[in-house]
């Protein structure tokens, strides 16, 4: 199958409306109930992120060039946390508030961090089927 121009700009365009990913367990597999939608790799708001990323890390070098790598760790996070656009987490009955602290708060967590991190780049599953 061919693809044209019109379909590799749609895609990318619809990759900015993000994708619903739910997070599961990672030891059981099994749905937690927290859903993010993610924005795909080839989108705007990844690509911005990608930006911030660099300007952040060239803020954060020394007079050397270099950036200590719990600030390196730090802009990466960031940088994830700028791929989700939106929440449903409860938290005690209540929806717990979307915002970037929260969301960092979230990827603090290493499994948490890889799912993430393996669904925003995941381009298959940012493509729309038919």
């Amino acid at each position: 199958m061919t693809m044209t121009l019109d379909e590799i700009l749609a895609n990318a365009a619809d990759q900015d409306r993000g994708k619903e990913f739910e997070l599961l367990d990672p030891v059981k597999g099994e749905p937690t109930g927290i859903r993010l939608w993610i924005v795909g790799p080839d989108s705007e708001t990844a690509h911005r992120a990608s930006l911030a990323l660099s300007d952040e890390l060239a803020e954060m070098a020394d007079h050397d060039g270099r950036v200590s790598a719990a600030n390196r760790e730090k802009a990466r996070l960031n940088c994830l946390a700028r791929h989700v656009l939106r929440w449903e987490i409860e938290e005690d009955g209540e929806p717990v508030p979307f915002s970037t602290l929260n969301v960092l708060r979230l990827l603090r967590v290493h499994w948490v961090q890889e799912q993430v991190d393996s669904f925003a780049a995941d381009r298959a599953a940012h493509l729309e089927t038919a």
